[in-house]
């Protein structure tokens, strides 16, 4: 019998949300079959089997959120016949980002559930594990982690050093009340969802804050169903029992989790940083012109072809006459890092929130392998399917808001860059041809382009020269072979 801990796939986390499960009791797997899906901080990953069996118990169910090296799952393996009956398993060594195991199962009929040892933990998969020291723990309001049920094991631990894995669901559970496997979900009701009885005869459970309300609003809490842990009444529940029974509001709770989280702390530290904007309103009909004959050429059949692809590529372009625009400031060494390779990095909105995933050395590919690598990333990001290499050494960041219609903005950097890129939307207007007396009107494909930078790597100069050189491959991308 081995159990499979949870892993650090790489990007050094603490923790991570059982998303789904792709296996049952009773299934058998083989040696990288796909056990579950977890998300991260930064994306989700499917994590394979580190060994062959059959699964004899899933301990955390989806939705619950538990610490790297919290014991996910046991598979029967067909070795533990040959160990000696009786014989106790040794406790591995406790290191700097080691996580006790559970002395107990969220499932009834398992009993207890033995300590790993260290082969088991599934530390052997390839690229899994945080390097020694690596990982520092967050403070935590309280664990609510709760041992099986049984005689002797029957309450509540709040500390990191109880023997059981760590969930961020920190509702209060009450020692005689029967514990569930599934995730607490939002602590006030949703709109319409029906609350518990009030049982005959049981004091109402409410907080002294409560009971000042429900005095001042003339309401008996003997009448008011209790819609918190435990059947315990809320300050919402006595406002809607004095409003007749409606509920007060629509409001809905939703935790700021995972890769929503990530982007949250992420925007707030760059706004750390000086920041500055420069606008260009640019005539890319000659970048349409061109999108239309890549379209119709065989090479990118079957592949998406828009202004993003020409942008990017002339913003690689750029780059190579303004290095100062992919650079990075070392705070450690006081120094200006100037980035040698690209990786470019485009913004994705995702229905969990904005990720940035870059492609790995974009200003060495041609149109065609930009294309291919756009592609392919925009597939991947609106699965919700990113993996951590591929948002790690960003260097510089398209934002594309035309998409939505959007003409412009004032993009927010990604921290650790120097600057980002705005595409707004292409938009047919009336502009000024010709010059002198061959001035005149026509109608051309419009766009806006902005470029948020930061102040103290680059100067006003720097990020004006930078734009009007994008400005001028979009206006006529054959002078990119001036480039």
């Amino acid at each position: 019998m081995r159990e499979f801990k949870l892993p650090d796939p790489g990007e050094g986390l603490l923790e991570a949300e059982i998303v789904s499960w792709k296996v049952k009791v009773g299934d058998q797997v083989a040696v990288n079959d796909i056990l579950l899906e977890i998300e991260t901080a930064k994306s989700l990953v499917e994590l394979p089997s580190p060994f062959a069996g059959v699964v004899a118990a899933v301990l955390v169910a989806e939705g619950e959120t538990v610490e790297v090296g919290t014991p996910m799952i046991r598979i029967e393996d067909g070795l533990s016949a040959a160990e000696p009956p009786g014989e106790p398993e040794p406790s591995p060594a406790r290191g700097t980002d080691d996580v006790p195991a559970v002395t107990g199962n969220v499932q009834d009929d398992l009993g207890e559930v033995p300590v790993s040892t260290p082969d088991s933990s599934g530390s052997m998969l390839v690229g899994y594990g945080a390097k020694a020291g690596s990982i520092s723990r967050r403070p935590r309001r309280s664990s609510g982690a709760v041992t099986s049920p049984g005689p002797a094991t029957d309450q509540v631990h709040e500390s990191y050093d109880t023997a059981t894995p760590v969930s961020r669901h920190t509702d209060a559970v009450t020692p005689s009340a029967p514990v569930s496997a599934s995730p607490s979900g939002d602590r006030l009701p949703e709109p319409g969802r029906p609350v518990p009885e009030v049982e005959p005869g049981r004091p109402p459970l409410a907080k002294p804050p409560v009971r000042r309300i429900a005095r001042d609003l003339g309401i008996d809490l003997t009448q008011v169903p209790g819609s918190g842990p435990g059947g315990t009444i809320t300050a919402e529940d006595v406002v809607t029992a004095a409003q007749g029974g409606r509920p007060a509001t629509g409001d809905r709770r939703v935790p700021l989790k995972g890769i929503r989280r990530e982007m949250f702390k992420a925007m707030t530290a760059s706004l750390n940083v000086p920041q500055a904007t420069a606008f260009s309103e640019v005539d890319v009909t000659g970048t349409m012109e061109l999108i239309d004959i890549l379209r119709a050429r065989r090479e990118f059949s079957g592949l998406r072809v828009s202004p993003l692809l020409v942008f990017a590529k002339a913003a690689c372009l750029a780059i190579a006459r303004n290095p100062e625009i992919n650079s990075s400031f070392d705070e450690a060494t006081e120094e200006i890092v100037l980035h040698g390779d690209v990786n470019l990095g485009i913004a994705a909105a995702t229905p969990r929130g904005l990720v940035v995933p870059n492609i790995k050395r974009a200003d060495r590919m041609n149109l065609l392998e930009l294309a291919q690598s756009l592609n392919e990333m925009v597939a991947v990001a609106k699965q919700g399917r990113v993996q951590p290499g591929d948002l790690n050494l960003g260097t510089f960041t398209i934002t594309n808001v035309g998409v939505f219609g959007v003409d412009g903005g004032t993009p927010i950097m990604n921290p650790g860059e120097a600057a980002i890129m705005c595409l707004g939307t292409v938009r047919r207007k009336p502009w000024v041809m010709g010059t002198g007396d061959d001035e005149h009107i026509e109608i051309r494909s419009i766009c806006t382009v902005s470029l948020t930078f930061d102040h103290r790597l680059v100067d006003g100069e720097m990020g004006s020269k930078f734009l009007a050189d994008v400005a001028t491959i979009m206006t006529d991308p054959g002078l990119s072979l001036l480039f």
